[in-house]
């Protein structure tokens, strides 16, 4: 999650809540070890924090492309990598030209629905500051190890609609990858109905997780219920009224342009904690039953969101 938002952090009252107690989750195919090998190795210190545009980020998109190597899933267009060009401003300096590159990788809905769901988490992080790696663990290894989760349990319970998967690239840097994802005609069409957003999924000493986005499509609040009622988690609606002010979060995280090009959307994530954008987000900190709870609900909520997308109101 970029550095320059507020913190997220609100009274409890302002929220509803969808669950008190946890209800038995629905099964979910996705191998746990290796959801939480893929957070423990791109929080690595060898990452050096995975800016965009660096070497370590550029070791996190080779392990990348290995872990979506294995699921056999076919790229989005005519390679898994889609570079871009951004101009970033440095204080005392002239603007930087950095180069930024989306993961995507897509596969086919058993329906014949024409309607595409796209799956989203950014790679990247803030790097190394003052020769220290601000790692990433949560802030967004998590939210990848989410997209993959779902990709797996998809591989092996083929969804409804068509599923884009897209890693995005410099998030960081002012949501630059999902916004040259959204600009880019040839990926974007009418057929995309509909945005996932994972950002930060795997801290909370409270056990909750916050969904943001039926605010602005409601129809989707008995969708969202349905999934709180089978979920390991309290999950919180919320976070997505411009009344918030600096805790709407509407626009921060990579959900945000899909919001602007008019494509509903639903983001899941935690709220700030005391390891944000710290060197401390880092995999020996991460509490791994909550993160697995986690998990266990962002994969239920996919399929859910595929099962009722047809209901939608359009």
């Amino acid at each position: 999650m970029p550095l320059y938002l507020f913190s997220k952090t609100l009274a409890a009252s302002m929220f509803v809540v969808l669950s008190i107690e946890a209800s038995p989750v629905a099964a979910t195919d996705f191998d746990r070890d290796t959801a939480l090998e893929t957070v423990k190795t791109l929080a690595a210190d060898e990452m050096g924090g995975r800016a965009a545009g660096t070497e370590g980020n550029a070791m996190a998109r080779t392990y990348l492309l290995d872990r979506i190597a294995a699921l056999d899933l076919s790229p989005v267009g005519p390679t898994f990598e889609h570079s871009f060009r951004f101009s970033r401003d440095v204080e005392g300096q002239d603007p930087v030209e950095v180069t930024g590159t989306n993961l995507l990788f897509r596969m086919e809905g058993s329906a014949n629905s024409e309607r595409t769901i796209v799956i989203s988490a950014h790679y990247d992080h803030v790097g190394t500051r003052n020769g220290e790696i601000y790692n990433g663990a949560d802030d967004n290894a998590s939210g990848v190890a989410g997209v993959l989760a779902i990709a797996e349990h998809f591989k092996a319970n083929p969804p409804v609609n068509d599923v884009i998967f897209a890693l995005f690239d410099a998030e960081e840097m002012g949501l630059q990858g999902a916004r040259a994802f959204v600009r880019n005609k040839d990926l974007i069409d009418s057929n995309i109905a509909f945005n996932i957003n994972f950002d930060m999924l795997s801290r909370s000493d409270k056990n909750e997780l916050y969904v943001a986005g039926v605010f602005h499509r409601p129809d989707l609040k008995p969708v969202v219920e349905r999934i709180a009622g089978s979920v390991p988690v309290t999950l919180l609606m919320g976070h997505d009224d411009p009344a918030l002010g600096n805790n709407d979060w509407t626009f921060s995280s990579d959900h945000g342009p899909f919001h602007r090009a008019g494509i509903p959307f639903l983001y899941f994530g935690v709220e700030d904690h005391p390891h944000y954008h710290r060197p401390s987000d880092e995999w020996d900190t991460v509490p791994t039953d909550f993160f697995l709870r986690s998990l266990e609900t962002v994969v239920t909520a996919a399929s859910e969101i595929d099962a009722s997308l047809s209901l939608l109101a359009q």
